[in-house]
Parts: structure tokens; C-alpha cells; sequence
């Protein structure tokens, strides 16, 4: 049994990973914004109240955590924007774990490396993690619950190839990207590797051992393994660079 810190817990996404960690035996805690409706969260979830873009106040968050789990978004801080929270927010749990290794299972999206203001901070966030003294799974799903009621079976890709902008791309359910962050955490096979995670037809998935272990691991570099090298290191900002050194500086190979 871990403990399980979800960031995004009472969003689309959130809501079933907390069900999916409880129902996997995990103890749950469920970082909150104040005033946010957890109306729908068991007696067995610990709510910790908290601001991703105020460290201040994620110190109490990650005590004595074990992993992870970010399915956070810009929702409701559209003022700060994508640098503030999508990236932000990793950065602000990574310095308050304060060199503390436990896994992070980050979310993400396909399509993550097409050049956009939205997707780079995004990008941005898993290079922070990959240099962290972490082990991680991220996880890029396709476009939510555009799936037929046969497209169950799970796909892992990799190489971010997949650029149309649409479900065209993959699509996969809510539940099913749950059910992928969840198993994660706990299994040898899906650490310290990125992939983009679509729904194809066929049955559900019930073996994510065989799952996992289909993905290529990433390397020890900032970028994912099959990622086109399209984001030069060299030309980030200062600030970026300076997180990702302050994370673990022999980690930033290029």
C-alpha cells in the first residue's frame, strides 16, 4: 500500500484516478484548491488544501508521500497561464519534495512536441521530471472519451508521430487514462519511460505487465526515447534551464 498524492483530483481525469488508486489499495491524498467540490470523494481520501503556483503551500502535500500522480490543468488559472501551472506546478512539487525521490506519473498530451505556447510548457514540464531524481511514468493520452464502445484495447506509441490536431490522432476514455497512471506507480515495467496512450478496437486491457514492457524506456537525456529533437536545450529560457539544474544538475546531458 502506497501513499498517493493526485494533483488535479477533482477534475475529469482526477476523479477516476483517486477511484482507481482506492480501489487498487492505495491511501489517498487529494491536493484541493479551496472551495473545490469534493462532494464526490469517499471518507477514505485525505484532502489537503493547497495552490500549485504558491510552494508555500505544497510542503504539507508531499509529506511522507510515495508517488504521485498530476493530472492537473490550466482550468480555472487561466490568468497565470500554461507556464504558471502546467509547468509551474511540477516544478513547485519537485522543490518541495526537496531532493525526495518518489514516482511521478505526469500527464500530458499527444502531440505534446508540435511547437505551441500551450504544448512547449507542457514539454517543458516532462523535461523537468525526466532531470529530476524521480522515477516516472509520462503518460500522453489522446483526445478524451472519443471512443467507440469497442476501441478498448490500449495502445502505447511513441515518437509523439501522430500531429493532426484531432481524434484523428487516438482517442482513449477518461477511466481507461486513470487506470494507466494508477498501475504505473506500482509497476517495475512502466518506470522512467513516455508514451502516448490511445484506445484501439479490441477488448480492455487487463494486463499492464505486457503493456509496460512493450514501451522502449527513455534514456538519460531530457527528452523522451523516438521524440524528434525540435526544442534546442540552448535556446530555452534561463529560467527553465536553472529548474531543471536545481532538480539534478548531472541529469542535463545536452
Amino acid at each position: 500500500m502506497s501513499l498517493v498524492l493526485i494533483i488535479g483530483a477533482t477534475g475529469s481525469v482526477g476523479r477516476h484516478v483517486v477511484t482507481e488508486a482506492l480501489n487498487n489499495g492505495h491511501r489517498v491524498r487529494a491536493l484541493t484548491r479551496k472551495n473545490a467540490d469534493t462532494r464526490g470523494f469517499s471518507a477514505d481520501v485525505e484532502q489537503v488544501t493547497g495552490d500549485l503556483t504558491d510552494i508555500n503551500t505544497l510542503i504539507q502535500a508531499v509529506k511522507d508521500v510515495d508517488a504521485i500522480i498530476f493530472t492537473h490543468g490550466t482550468h480555472g488559472y487561466e490568468k497565470q497561464g500554461f507556464e504558471q501551472v502546467d509547468y509551474g506546478g511540477v516544478r513547485n512539487v519537485i522543490q518541495a519534495l526537496n531532493g525526495r525521490s518518489v514516482h511521478i506519473a505526469l500527464m500530458t498530451a499527444i502531440g505534446v512536441t508540435v511547437r505551441s505556447t500551450m504544448h512547449d510548457w507542457k514539454r517543458r514540464a516532462e523535461r523537468l521530471v525526466r532531470a529530476s531524481s524521480c522515477r516516472y511514468t509520462i503518460v500522453r493520452p489522446g483526445w478524451f472519451d472519443y471512443n467507440a464502445a469497442n476501441q478498448l484495447k490500449l495502445v502505447a506509441l511513441q515518437g509523439d508521430n501522430r500531429r493532426d490536431g484531432s481524434p484523428k490522432d487516438g482517442v482513449i476514455s477518461r477511466y481507461q487514462i486513470a487506470q494507466v497512471l494508477v498501475n504505473s506507480i506500482s509497476l517495475p515495467d512502466a518506470w522512467n519511460k513516455t508514451f502516448e496512450l490511445v484506445a484501439e478496437t479490441g477488448s480492455a486491457t487487463e494486463d499492464f505487465v505486457s503493456f509496460f514492457r512493450s514501451v522502449d524506456q527513455d534514456s538519460n537525456g531530457i527528452d523522451a526515447i523516438h521524440d524528434r529533437d525540435n526544442m534546442p536545450l540552448n535556446e530555452e529560457p534561463e529560467r527553465v534551464v536553472s529548474a531543471m539544474h536545481a532538480a539534478a544538475p548531472s541529469s542535463i546531458a545536452r
